[in-house]
């Protein structure tokens, strides 16, 4: 008889998820791991695999969770500018300085893994096209509204936001100026008629 798991898979799951963000993969031990999953190395490879199958399931889970909240972000606003406007400042708040941003587990994948493993290149890839059909999508309800301007070209537009997403989830890491963050929020945020908010 196959004995039934004794913890919660999402639980531990997300727990994984946390100390790979913190530290990255390479930095990250087993021990790192099954401490703060609560769970013991036999029942980590039984549920998940090796580490770099446990990293994969882990940004799986988080590239869905990610997608989930940018899409809600953006539908909760009425107006489509105010709607990004609102997305980008949420990205480039201030914070706790003393709490520096992890930034985003997805762009921290592409940074350290995706160069030298063609795996990690097509997930973050994927995730990056994904949340260009979002923003493009957010961009057309505004088009059919009136909001924003016919002759925008939507997907050409959506994929530049995701790049200034990008950049700007990078750039908060270092803890910039804010007056350096607000004017590139304001030049993203301007291929979509911004500056009329």
């Amino acid at each position: 008889m196959v004995r039934q798991r004794e913890f919660d898979t999402d639980k531990v799951l997300d727990a994984a998820m946390r100390i790979f963000w913190d530290k990255g993969f390479e930095a990250t031990s087993l021990t790192d791991l099954t401490s703060a999953m609560g769970i013991q190395r036999p029942s980590l490879y039984a549920a998940f695999g090796d580490k770099k199958e446990l990293f994969e399931t882990a940004l799986r889970r988080y590239t869905t969770l990610h997608a989930a909240q940018i899409r809600s972000r953006l539908q909760h606003e009425g107006s489509v500018k105010q709607a990004f406007r609102a997305l980008f400042e949420h990205i480039g708040a201030e914070g706790d300085v003393s709490k520096p941003s992890h930034g985003c587990f997805c762009i921290n994948t592409m940074v350290e893994l995706a160069p030298h493993d063609s795996k990690f290149a097509v997930l973050t890839r994927e995730h990056q096209m994904y949340l260009a059909v979002i923003f493009q999508e957010t961009i057309e309800r505004g088009q059919r509204s009136g909001e924003l301007s016919g002759d925008l070209n939507a997907s050409a537009a959506a994929k530049s936001l995701v790049i200034s997403m990008i950049g700007l989830t990078v750039l908060m890491k270092s803890g910039p100026e804010r007056s350096f963050v607000e004017q590139s929020i304001e030049a993203a945020l301007w291929i979509i008629g911004g500056e009329s908010i």
